[in-house]
Order: C-alpha cells, then structure tokens, then sequence
C-alpha cells in the first residue's frame, strides 16, 4: 500500500488540478479534452483535492524514503510540495504551482522506474579473511539468508558479525552478503 501512495496522490493531484479551471486553467484545458469539464461545478471541492493530494504524494514519498533512502527523490517531492502551496497562497504565481506539480510527477516517476528497473544479479563468491590467523578462503554465500557463524579451517575461531553487520561476510568478507548486495542496489 505504501508503494502506491506516492503514485496516486501524484496522479491525483494533477487530475483534481486539471478539473479545476480557476486554479490552473492551462491544466483545466486539458482536463476539457479528457471530459473533465464537467466537474468545473465542484470547483471548490477540488481545489481543496487537489491540494490534498499534494500533501498525500509528499507524505508518500518520505514512506518511500524510509524505506529506500534516497534523499534526492525526497527533497525534489518536498520542495515540489512546497512549490505547488508557495504559487497558489504566497507568490501567487500560476507558473510556480505547475512548476510543483511537474516536479511531483517527475520525482514519482522516477521512484517508479527505480522500483521496476532490473536490478544486477548479487555476487555469490566473496573471499573471507580470518581476523585471527589471516587465512583466506573463498566460499559460495546463500541467496536467500545471512550465515551469522562461520569456523576457521586454518585455526578453528568461530567467526560471528561484527556489531552492526549482519553476517560474517558482510563483517570479514570481499564482497557482502547477496541481501544487502540488493537492498544497496535499489
């Protein structure tokens, strides 16, 4: 639910501003040929659509940045957001609200594409280093999980994480673990 949200206040909030023609008639224009004119008699309702969907695609790129952290996709939605109530209250510049909303529906498309792109294939063999001995072996990691313990064939020290890492390959390997080798990548 929260991948979608971002991606439908977008979308909203320039189909709510393209039925509202007082607000943005150049979008409004649009709206006519798509048959939203006839929404025209709900104008005040929409206004206040429309800039509620604004501040829904704001909030739902900052759930997306809690999840991917990607600051620039964030900081684009949030100084569009802005942008969007700075034309319509305080500049009160038509061109700075398009403006916002151009900059919403490029920064949820680009999250978009983010999510759907193909992503490389994770690495499987990294080279493990004993921190005791220093003997260097290279092992095959599993896809699918994290090896917390790992024995030593040249002294026999059991190797655990170190504090913060999540395996013993992120912590004394060449190439970290296949997880985090994906959620780096997104």
């Amino acid at each position: 639910m929260k991948a979608v949200l971002d991606k439908f206040a977008s979308l909203g909030a320039v189909l709510a501003a393209a039925a509202c023609p007082v607000c943005f008639p150049k979008l409004a224009l649009i709206g006519a040929v798509f048959g939203l004119g006839g929404l025209a008699a709900y104008e005040a309702q929409l206004v206040v659509a429309a800039q509620v969907l604004v501040v829904l695609a704001v909030a739902g790129h900052v759930l997306s940045y809690r999840r991917h952290r990607n600051r620039w996709l964030l900081g684009s939605a949030a100084l569009s957001g802005a942008a969007v109530f700075a034309g319509l209250y305080l500049a009160g510049s038509e061109l700075l609200a398009y403006a916002g909303l151009a900059g919403l529906v490029v920064a949820s498309s680009a999250d978009l594409w983010r999510r759907f792109r193909p992503r490389p294939a994770p690495r499987l063999q990294s080279e493990i280093t004993c921190p005791k001995c220093g003997l260097k072996r290279n092992e095959t990691m599993p896809t699918d999980a994290c090896l917390f313990f790992y024995q030593c064939t040249g002294c026999g020290a059991r190797l655990q994480p170190k504090p913060g890492d999540c395996c013993v390959f992120c912590s004394y390997g060449s190439v970290k673990c296949p997880p985090v080798q994906l959620t780096s990548a997104g």
